[in-house]
């Protein structure tokens, strides 16, 4: 069995992802009651329907006016039940704030809050899902994501057995775009020799051999994953123990196309050959240069 809670703010991604998981075979029902959750649960475990024994479920403020209650809920809920994790979907709250203004949508809390501006609606709302956040078993930050990136991100996470107890997540990133909010560890190469100043290189990426053979080829960039390396497959297995279930390790380069696709190349080859669950992403690696 099973059972993914997806939840988040309003306007972050949390349908999207929802159709995702209902793509690959997931038994989906989007804004549903925290208080139903165990119905649903026991419906989907007693049902002879096996489509039904992987199941995602949207449980956000659309359904629950009491949302301290909500919040108590969700964490009930998942303490009873070994086989149900948590998918937090979040964004930074200005970029929120900008598309619903670019939607016009209404925010689902407008109505039930004094001002009823969208700014006062997302901030109240991030506020109250803090103790659901801290609690997720993964967690997706959509703000600098394309809806196709999401989808890579959900598949990756859900398209094998949900249950491993460790995905080793490693994101490129260029730290122009800004830093990755879901990164629980960033390591920065932009102090390793830059293809970006090799002019047959420069519209390459990391993904191109020429680009690797030259980022590799320096003694600093063997000594600086090296000496990584050795500290993740040191603080790796800690983790596990603990019992985290992504682990997002954010490798960043200035514009997020050579060095840090290389290097994060590097570390998931080197985790996915000791056997662990990798998953890797590039994440502004399609961005175009500034004219």
């Amino acid at each position: 069995m099973e059972f993914i809670i997806i939840t988040g703010l309003s306007g972050a991604g949390k349908t999207s992802a929802l159709h995702v998981l209902e793509d690959i075979g997931y038994y989906c029902v989007d804004n549903i009651p925290a208080s139903l959750l165990s119905t649903l649960y026991t419906l989907c475990l007693n049902s002879n329907n096996q489509s039904m024994k992987r199941a995602a479920v949207v449980v956000d403020v659309r359904g629950n006016d009491n949302y301290e209650q909500m919040n108590s809920q969700i964490e009930d809920f998942k303490k009873s039940h070994s086989d149900v994790k948590i998918l937090f979907i979040g964004a930074k709250l200005d970029v929120v704030i900008t598309r619903y203004k670019e939607t016009r949508r209404k925010h689902p809390l407008s109505d039930r809050l004094r001002d009823g501006t969208v700014s006062e609606a997302v901030n109240f709302e991030s506020a109250l899902l803090n103790p659901i956040r801290r609690l997720a078993d993964f967690r997706i930050d959509t703000t600098y994501m394309s809806n196709k990136q999401l989808r890579e991100r959900v598949l990756n996470l859900f398209m094998e057995d949900a249950t491993q107890s460790l995905t080793l997540t490693f994101m490129s990133f260029g730290f122009k775009y800004g830093i990755p909010l879901e990164a629980d560890t960033i390591i920065d190469v932009r102090c390793l020799p830059n293809p970006f100043y090799i002019a047959e290189l420069k519209p390459l990426t990391g993904l191109d051999e020429s680009v690797r053979n030259y980022v590799l080829s320096s003694e600093d960039t063997q000594k600086f994953v090296s000496l990584t390396l050795d500290l993740l497959d040191f603080s790796v297995p800690i983790y596990l123990k603990e019992g985290k279930s992504e682990l997002v390790i954010g490798v960043g380069c200035t514009g997020g196309k050579h060095r840090s696709v290389t290097v994060a190349r590097q570390l998931e080859e080197h985790f996915r050959g000791l056997g662990y669950k990798c998953v890797i992403q590039h994440r502004d690696i399609d961005k175009a240069y500034p004219n």
